[in-house]
C-alpha cells in the first residue's frame, strides 16, 4: 500500500483526491477510534455505559486549507473558562438545531459563529463517518475546502485562537502517539497528534485518526 503522505501531500487535484476517500453522504453508524487493540464483547459492554441510548446529534466542519506549499487543516482551540472541553483543541461545529437542515448546514453555522468564516467560503466535499463522543454526542465530520488567508472574526466567548496543522503531518504515522488514559476504572488507548505546542487529542484526534485510516483505504 503507497504511504499516504507521498499520495496527498501535495496531490495535482486535492479536491478530487478528497473526494475519492470520503463519503458522498452521512453515515450515522458511528465509530470509536479513541480505543486500539482487540475488544471483547464483555468489556465493549463496560465502555458502551459511558455513552447515552439516544446521543445527541451534532456536526463539524473539517476544514482543509488549500496552500501551495501543501495542504493544511485548520483547528480551533476553544476558550479555556468554558464549562465542558475548556483549552481543548477541536474542529469549530455544535450541536445540530431543530432550524438546521442538517449535518451540513449546523456545521457551516456554527463555524461563521464560531470564527466567523462566511459558509459561502466553503466547498463541502464529503464526510467521514460519525464519532460518538464521551459528552453525550454523535458528531457528523463534514470535509470541507477553502482558500488561505481567509479573513476570521473569533468569538472569544467560545474560541481562544485557531492554528493550522499540514496535512503531512497527519498523515506521517510517525506522528502519531499512543496514549493510555484512566477513565472510571477502566484503561483506554488513545491516539494524539502531537504539533509544536499543541496536543491534538479525544474526539478531534479519532476524526483525524479516521481521516488517515479513510484516505490509505482502510474504510472501504
Amino acid at each position: 500500500m503507497p504511504d499516504a503522505a507521498l499520495v496527498f501531500g501535495h496531490p495535482p487535484d486535492l479536491r478530487e483526491s478528497l473526494r475519492t476517500c470520503l463519503l458522498r453522504e452521512p453515515c450515522h453508524a458511528p465509530i470509536n477510534d479513541w480505543r486500539h487493540g482487540e475488544v471483547t464483547p464483555e468489556r465493549r459492554a463496560r465502555l458502551r455505559r459511558f455513552f447515552p441510548d439516544e446521543p445527541i446529534p451534532a456536526a463539524v466542519l473539517v476544514p482543509f486549507v488549500e496552500r501551495r506549499e501543501g495542504a493544511t487543516i485548520l483547528l480551533t482551540q476553544r476558550a479555556a473558562h468554558l464549562k465542558t472541553h475548556a483549552g481543548q483543541i477541536s474542529f469549530p461545529g455544535g450541536r445540530i438545531e431543530p432550524q438546521d437542515e442538517g449535518p451540513v448546514e449546523a456545521a457551516l453555522r456554527e463555524t461563521e459563529e464560531e470564527i466567523g468564516l462566511a459558509r459561502t467560503h466553503v466547498e463541502v466535499l464529503g464526510f467521514l463517518p460519525d464519532h460518538l463522543v464521551i459528552s453525550g454526542y454523535r458528531v457528523t465530520p463534514v470535509v470541507g475546502i477553502l482558500q488561505p488567508d481567509l479573513p476570521l472574526r473569533l468569538d472569544a466567548t467560545e474560541v481562544e485562537g485557531v492554528f493550522e496543522v499540514p496535512l503531512a503531518h497527519v498523515l506521517d504515522a510517525n506522528n502519531h502517539v499512543r496514549r493510555v488514559r484512566e477513565f472510571e476504572g477502566e484503561r483506554i488507548e488513545f491516539t494524539d497528534f502531537p504539533y509544536g505546542p499543541h496536543n491534538i487529542w479525544g474526539a478531534t484526534a479519532g476524526m483525524l485518526m479516521t481521516l488517515y485510516r479513510s484516505m490509505r483505504g482502510e474504510l472501504s
